[in-house]
Protein backbone atom coordinates (compact mmCIF):
# COMPACT_ATOMS: atom_id res chain seq x y z
CA UNK A 1 0.00 0.00 0.00
CA UNK A 2 1.41 3.37 -1.08
CA UNK A 3 1.74 5.58 2.17
CA UNK A 4 -0.17 8.60 1.87
CA UNK A 5 0.94 10.68 5.09
CA UNK A 6 4.56 10.25 6.38
CA UNK A 7 5.88 12.44 9.43
CA UNK A 8 9.58 12.35 10.77
CA UNK A 9 11.26 14.26 13.17
CA UNK A 10 8.38 16.57 14.22
CA UNK A 11 8.93 18.72 16.65
CA UNK A 12 6.20 21.58 17.70
CA UNK A 13 6.79 24.26 20.18
CA UNK A 14 4.62 26.86 22.15
CA UNK A 15 6.56 30.12 22.78
CA UNK A 16 9.34 28.49 24.65
CA UNK A 17 7.67 25.49 25.61
CA UNK A 18 8.41 22.08 23.51
CA UNK A 19 5.37 19.89 23.25
CA UNK A 20 6.00 17.44 20.50
CA UNK A 21 9.51 15.71 19.85
CA UNK A 22 10.95 13.98 17.04
CA UNK A 23 7.50 12.53 16.52
CA UNK A 24 7.65 9.67 13.52
CA UNK A 25 4.44 8.46 12.17
CA UNK A 26 3.36 6.89 8.62
CA UNK A 27 0.20 6.32 7.46
CA UNK A 28 -0.84 4.17 4.49
CA UNK A 29 -3.63 4.37 1.81
CA UNK A 30 -7.33 2.90 3.04
CA UNK A 31 -6.02 2.20 6.72
CA UNK A 32 -7.15 3.51 9.84
CA UNK A 33 -4.20 4.33 12.15
CA UNK A 34 -4.74 5.24 16.04
CA UNK A 35 -2.67 8.04 18.08
CA UNK A 36 -2.97 7.04 21.50
CA UNK A 37 -1.91 8.88 24.67
CA UNK A 38 -3.37 9.97 27.87
CA UNK A 39 -4.78 13.26 28.06
CA UNK A 40 -1.79 15.71 27.73
CA UNK A 41 0.66 13.82 25.94
CA UNK A 42 0.66 15.77 22.65
CA UNK A 43 -2.34 14.18 20.54
CA UNK A 44 -4.61 17.32 19.44
CA UNK A 45 -0.76 19.05 18.92
CA UNK A 46 0.14 16.43 16.51
CA UNK A 47 -3.39 16.65 14.67
CA UNK A 48 -3.02 20.52 14.27
CA UNK A 49 0.76 20.07 13.14
CA UNK A 50 -0.13 17.86 10.46
CA UNK A 51 -3.43 19.76 9.21
CA UNK A 52 -1.12 23.06 9.12
CA UNK A 53 -2.90 24.38 12.01
CA UNK A 54 -0.19 25.45 14.12
CA UNK A 55 3.78 25.22 12.73
CA UNK A 56 6.31 22.76 13.27
CA UNK A 57 9.19 23.88 14.73
CA UNK A 58 11.14 20.87 12.78
CA UNK A 59 11.09 17.61 11.14
CA UNK A 60 9.06 17.29 7.49
CA UNK A 61 5.56 16.21 7.18
CA UNK A 62 4.96 14.75 3.35
CA UNK A 63 1.13 13.86 2.04
CA UNK A 64 0.78 12.27 -0.89
CA UNK A 65 4.31 12.67 -1.72
CA UNK A 66 4.31 16.03 -1.40
CA UNK A 67 6.22 17.93 1.13
CA UNK A 68 3.57 19.98 3.17
CA UNK A 69 5.81 21.42 5.95
CA UNK A 70 4.95 24.96 6.72
CA UNK A 71 2.21 25.08 4.72
CA UNK A 72 -0.95 27.06 5.35
CA UNK A 73 -4.33 25.12 6.20
CA UNK A 74 -6.13 25.93 3.55
CA UNK A 75 -3.63 24.89 0.82
CA UNK A 76 -3.39 21.40 2.80
CA UNK A 77 -7.35 21.29 2.95
CA UNK A 78 -7.21 21.73 -0.62
CA UNK A 79 -4.90 18.90 -0.93
CA UNK A 80 -6.88 16.70 0.53
CA UNK A 81 -6.61 16.66 4.12
CA UNK A 82 -10.03 16.95 6.23
CA UNK A 83 -9.68 17.90 9.77
CA UNK A 84 -12.15 17.08 12.50
CA UNK A 85 -10.94 19.28 15.51
CA UNK A 86 -11.36 18.56 19.23
CA UNK A 87 -13.43 21.45 19.91
CA UNK A 88 -15.75 20.86 16.65
CA UNK A 89 -15.50 24.22 15.96
CA UNK A 90 -19.02 24.35 14.18
CA UNK A 91 -20.95 28.06 13.35
CA UNK A 92 -23.16 28.07 16.20
CA UNK A 93 -25.14 30.60 14.54
CA UNK A 94 -26.00 29.13 10.85
CA UNK A 95 -27.96 26.16 10.53
CA UNK A 96 -26.71 22.70 10.58
CA UNK A 97 -27.14 22.42 6.48
CA UNK A 98 -25.14 26.12 6.15
CA UNK A 99 -22.53 24.92 8.22
CA UNK A 100 -22.31 21.21 6.07
CA UNK A 101 -21.98 24.14 2.52
CA UNK A 102 -19.64 25.80 3.98
CA UNK A 103 -17.05 22.74 3.78
CA UNK A 104 -17.83 21.90 0.17
CA UNK A 105 -15.38 21.78 -2.10
CA UNK A 106 -14.51 18.77 -4.46
CA UNK A 107 -11.75 16.51 -3.85
CA UNK A 108 -8.04 16.93 -5.41
CA UNK A 109 -8.51 15.30 -8.74
CA UNK A 110 -12.12 17.25 -8.75
CA UNK A 111 -13.63 14.38 -7.95
CA UNK A 112 -17.07 14.77 -6.05
CA UNK A 113 -17.55 11.60 -3.88
CA UNK A 114 -19.31 13.59 -1.13
CA UNK A 115 -22.99 15.81 -1.42
CA UNK A 116 -24.91 16.79 0.63
CA UNK A 117 -27.37 14.10 -0.02
CA UNK A 118 -24.84 11.68 0.33
CA UNK A 119 -23.88 12.91 3.81
CA UNK A 120 -26.96 12.47 5.24
CA UNK A 121 -27.80 9.16 4.13
CA UNK A 122 -24.20 8.45 5.82
CA UNK A 123 -25.13 10.44 8.89
CA UNK A 124 -28.95 10.04 8.88
CA UNK A 125 -29.41 11.77 12.42
CA UNK A 126 -28.51 15.18 10.57
CA UNK A 127 -31.65 15.13 8.47
CA UNK A 128 -34.41 15.85 10.27
CA UNK A 129 -32.20 18.77 12.12
CA UNK A 130 -30.92 20.50 8.74
CA UNK A 131 -32.76 23.44 9.60
CA UNK A 132 -31.72 23.52 13.30
CA UNK A 133 -29.00 26.36 14.32
CA UNK A 134 -25.73 24.77 15.30
CA UNK A 135 -25.54 25.82 18.28
CA UNK A 136 -29.21 24.02 19.49
CA UNK A 137 -27.46 20.23 19.19
CA UNK A 138 -26.05 18.57 21.53
CA UNK A 139 -22.64 17.27 21.60
CA UNK A 140 -23.13 14.12 19.97
CA UNK A 141 -24.50 15.88 17.23
CA UNK A 142 -22.44 18.62 16.88
CA UNK A 143 -19.42 15.85 16.55
CA UNK A 144 -21.67 14.11 13.72
CA UNK A 145 -21.83 17.97 11.78
CA UNK A 146 -18.06 18.44 12.09
CA UNK A 147 -17.48 14.96 10.34
CA UNK A 148 -20.05 15.78 7.81
CA UNK A 149 -18.46 19.00 7.16
CA UNK A 150 -14.88 17.60 6.73
CA UNK A 151 -16.32 14.77 4.54
CA UNK A 152 -18.38 17.63 2.24
CA UNK A 153 -14.14 18.31 1.43
CA UNK A 154 -13.96 15.33 -0.54
CA UNK A 155 -10.68 14.44 1.69
CA UNK A 156 -8.87 11.74 0.89
CA UNK A 157 -7.31 11.54 4.10
CA UNK A 158 -9.05 12.51 7.21
CA UNK A 159 -8.03 13.33 10.48
CA UNK A 160 -10.63 13.00 13.39
CA UNK A 161 -9.20 14.17 16.77
CA UNK A 162 -10.75 12.50 19.67
CA UNK A 163 -14.18 12.11 18.42
CA UNK A 164 -16.03 9.58 21.08
CA UNK A 165 -14.68 12.54 23.86
CA UNK A 166 -17.18 13.78 26.38
CA UNK A 167 -20.55 11.90 24.34
CA UNK A 168 -22.84 9.60 25.93
CA UNK A 169 -21.90 6.29 25.45
CA UNK A 170 -24.81 5.72 22.58
CA UNK A 171 -23.12 8.68 20.90
CA UNK A 172 -19.89 7.36 20.85
CA UNK A 173 -21.36 3.77 19.46
CA UNK A 174 -22.82 5.97 16.86
CA UNK A 175 -19.36 7.40 16.12
CA UNK A 176 -18.07 4.13 15.90
CA UNK A 177 -20.52 2.59 13.54
CA UNK A 178 -19.81 5.93 11.57
CA UNK A 179 -16.04 5.62 11.98
CA UNK A 180 -16.11 1.87 10.68
CA UNK A 181 -18.67 2.90 7.49
CA UNK A 182 -15.81 4.92 6.49
CA UNK A 183 -13.56 2.48 6.63
CA UNK A 184 -15.44 0.09 4.41
CA UNK A 185 -15.56 2.67 1.98
CA UNK A 186 -11.23 2.82 1.51
CA UNK A 187 -10.75 6.06 3.77
CA UNK A 188 -7.94 6.42 5.27
CA UNK A 189 -8.25 7.80 8.76
CA UNK A 190 -5.75 9.10 11.32
CA UNK A 191 -7.93 8.50 14.35
CA UNK A 192 -6.47 10.11 18.39
CA UNK A 193 -7.43 8.85 21.42
CA UNK A 194 -7.25 8.38 24.44
CA UNK A 195 -9.86 5.73 24.67
CA UNK A 196 -8.24 2.30 23.31
CA UNK A 197 -11.15 0.09 23.52
CA UNK A 198 -13.21 2.54 21.44
CA UNK A 199 -10.37 1.81 18.87
CA UNK A 200 -9.44 -1.97 18.89
CA UNK A 201 -12.38 -2.83 16.30
CA UNK A 202 -11.76 0.38 14.10
CA UNK A 203 -8.17 0.79 13.91
CA UNK A 204 -5.00 -1.38 11.92
CA UNK A 205 -2.27 -0.14 13.78
CA UNK A 206 -1.31 2.39 16.50
CA UNK A 207 1.46 4.70 17.56
CA UNK A 208 1.00 5.59 21.14
CA UNK A 209 2.58 9.22 22.18
CA UNK A 210 3.88 9.70 25.40
CA UNK A 211 5.09 13.60 26.49
CA UNK A 212 5.23 14.20 22.94
CA UNK A 213 7.34 11.13 21.53
CA UNK A 214 5.90 7.88 20.50
CA UNK A 215 6.86 5.30 22.36
CA UNK A 216 4.91 2.22 20.74
CA UNK A 217 4.51 1.52 16.40
CA UNK A 218 3.19 -1.64 15.45
CA UNK A 219 -0.30 -3.23 15.10
CA UNK A 220 -3.34 -2.49 17.07
CA UNK A 221 -3.39 -6.23 18.45
CA UNK A 222 0.30 -6.29 19.25
CA UNK A 223 -0.65 -3.03 21.34
CA UNK A 224 -3.46 -4.95 23.06
CA UNK A 225 -1.04 -7.90 23.60
CA UNK A 226 1.31 -5.72 25.06
CA UNK A 227 0.39 -5.24 28.98
CA UNK A 228 3.20 -3.12 29.89
CA UNK A 229 2.85 -0.28 27.42
CA UNK A 230 -0.96 -0.13 27.84
CA UNK A 231 -0.26 -0.09 31.51
CA UNK A 232 2.56 2.58 31.62
CA UNK A 233 0.98 4.81 28.97
CA UNK A 234 -2.51 4.36 28.38
CA UNK A 235 -3.66 3.60 32.06
CA UNK A 236 -5.46 0.70 31.30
Amino acid sequence: MNVMLDVVGLDVRYGSSQVLFDLKLQVRQGETLALLGRNGAGKSTSMKAIAGVIAAAAGRIQFNQKNITGMPSHLIARAGMGFVPEDRQIFTGLSVQDNLFIGAKLGQQGEQAWTLERVYEMLPLLYPLRQRMGGLLSGGEQQMLTIGRALMGNPSLLLLDEPSEGLAPIMVQKIGELIENLRQLGTTIVLAEQNLHFCLGLADRAVVIDKGSDVFVGSISELNANADIKKRYLSV
